[in-house]
């Protein structure tokens, strides 16, 4: 049985030869049959060099090397489109997803045949920014109350897929793509393995706190529509608070002849409601954007480069 370990690669010159290392113990210790794809997403460094040098002394060594930064959700597809394994396996390099748990994950997914998918989950954020910790925690708890697609706190792309499920994955084709909320909206039996938080070995992450942030509300936007409701709840709110205080000007006017008072309340009140107008506006822009790119039918990677187009 041959399984496919999909490995997306942003300026990971340091890890690559760290990460093909330890995943070596774990196919020699076991007696597994590997087949590597390393997605190399634009890298500026010499990733692209490492995953040549692998290629050439191994046979099990495949690359995919794009035209340019499409980022992870792009090098995830492809990676997942290009796998020929009857068990597919996406790992991030940085060895933050801990490869010797991949011998448990095999040996669930051979044992039970009702489970298509051995996820895994963070039970602790241990080394990660105590800011970064709190919002993604805030964050599993807003779309699960929001979203019909269930996540899981703390789960990790590293996962364990049969065939049928990454075929399954792979005909939602759409351009904007939220991979977590993916693997969720697909189905299938999925077990979870809980480990305690593992930092970077090497090198330095490529995520700031605002391309999570922004990573986030890409989320949301793709498996919720509960933005827009809420910005037509608040123009509804927003009309019956003016009809309310109308009347109750009107009727103060007729009783006790009060004419026009309270400008700063009046241009207090016109900006309140400009700002919900203003953030409707944007709200409803989001999800037309979002449309805009599904119409063009771009791509959502070009390959400059693999191992046999290199050797050609």
């Amino acid at each position: 049985m041959k399984i496919s370990i999909v490995i997306p690669c942003f300026n990971e010159e340091q890890m690559i030869p760290l990460f093909f290392q330890a995943m070596e113990e774990i196919k020699h210790k076991n007696n597994y049959n590997f087949e590597y794809l390393f997605v190399n997403d634009g890298s500026k460094d010499d990733t692209l060099n490492k995953m040549r040098q692998l290629a050439e002394a191994h046979e099990d060594v495949r690359y995919l090397s794009f035209s340019r930064n499409f980022g992870k959700e792009a090098a995830l597809y492809a990676g997942l489109q290009n796998a020929t394994g009857d068990f597919v396996t996406v790992m991030d390099v940085d060895m933050q997803d801990p490869p010797e748990l991949l011998p448990q994950m095999v040996d669930i997914l051979n044992s039970d045949k009702d489970i298509d998918c051995v996820g895994t989950r963070r039970s602790t954020r241990k080394g990660e920014p105590p800011i970064r910790s709190f919002f993604s925690k805030k964050f599993y708890k807003l779309i699960n109350k929001i979203s019909d697609t269930e996540m899981v706190d703390g789960a990790r792309d590293f996962r364990l897929m049969t065939r049928q499920m990454v075929d399954a994955i792979l005909e939602l084709t759409e351009y904007n793509r939220f991979s977590k909320g993916i693997f969720s909206w697909v189905g299938f039996n999925t077990h979870y393995l809980a480990y305690e938080n593992v930092e970077r070995v090497a090198g330095e992450t490529s995520w700031s706190f605002w391309q999570l942030l922004s990573y986030s509300i890409d989320g949301i936007v793709n498996f919720s529509d509960t933005p827009l409701n809420l910005s037509v709840f608040s123009g509804i709110l927003s009309c019956i608070l003016s009809v309310v205080a109308l009347i109750f000007i009107i009727v103060r006017a007729l009783i006790f002849g009060d004419p026009t008072s309270g400008w700063p309340s009046l241009v207090a009140i016109i900006l309140f409601i400009g700002g919900i107008q203003l953030l409707s506006l944007g709200v409803i822009g989001k999800y037309i954007g979002k449309i805009f790119l599904e119409t063009k039918k771009r791509p959502i990677y070009i390959v400059k480069e693999t191992e046999t187009s290199k050797k050609k």
